[in-house]
């Protein structure tokens, strides 16, 4: 598994000879981390909580699990044989190749396919490392010794130029779109209702709840 992005988050990961799977590992590690804490904050209010507490506890669990899970487990792109599956927060589009007009990296990530615009969750854009990438293809373009002020600080490899992780893999996808051009078939997109479900739900027990307690 190869893994790129801000602080080394991003992960493209080859899940089978003809299948990438682009997501963002700081986003994962930050989910995990948010599910640990409600579990064990809301788990110990439904236990030694008194009157309306636990029920409350419960329902605030059922509303923000599914939506922590939505923004930051199961976003991905999955770049396969014949289409790319985005997969976000409420939906899941899958794109055949033939339809990919274009994948682009700006302040988002978007893939324009059928005339329509879609965000890339999956690779967020990182700014910060767009110019550290840039600073560094400066530095060789311009024969600048590397390290800090008087030659002191961190010495880095000037041998070959970087891209922004995010940057990265939306070059990889864009070169997949070109080369599988020829991959026809229709365009789908699906909502994520085992997302919705449990959230509306959660949301209309919270609601309930509170006006109860």
């Amino acid at each position: 598994m190869r893994t790129v992005g801000q602080n080394r988050c991003m992960t493209s990961e080859p899940t089978a000879p003809a299948e990438r799977v682009y997501r963002s590992g700081t986003a994962v590690a930050g989910g995990v981390l948010m599910l640990g804490l409600a579990a064990w904050l809301g788990g110990d209010a439904m236990i030694r909580g008194e009157g309306s507490t636990p029920l409350v506890a419960a329902a605030a669990l059922l509303l923000a699990v599914p939506l922590v899970v939505a923004f930051t487990l199961r976003p991905a792109v999955l770049a396969g044989e014949d289409r790319l599956r985005v997969r976000n927060p409420f939906r899941t589009v899958e794109l055949p190749w033939a339809s990919v007009a274009t994948v682009r990296s700006g302040y988002s990530s978007e893939v324009l396919a059928d005339g329509a615009t879609y965000q890339l969750w999956a690779i967020p854009v990182s700014l910060r490392e767009r110019k550290k990438a840039n600073r560094h293809n400066e530095r060789i373009s311009s024969g600048r010794p590397p390290g800090g002020l008087l030659g002191m600080g961190r010495v880095e490899d000037i041998s070959t130029e970087r891209q922004a992780p995010s940057d990265e893999a939306i070059g990889e996808l864009r070169e997949l779109a070109r080369q599988r051009a020829d991959r026809t078939g229709s365009v789908s997109v699906r909502w994520a209702y085992e997302i919705l479900g449990p959230a509306a739900a959660g949301a209309l027990a919270l609601l309930v709840a509170l006006l109860a307690g």
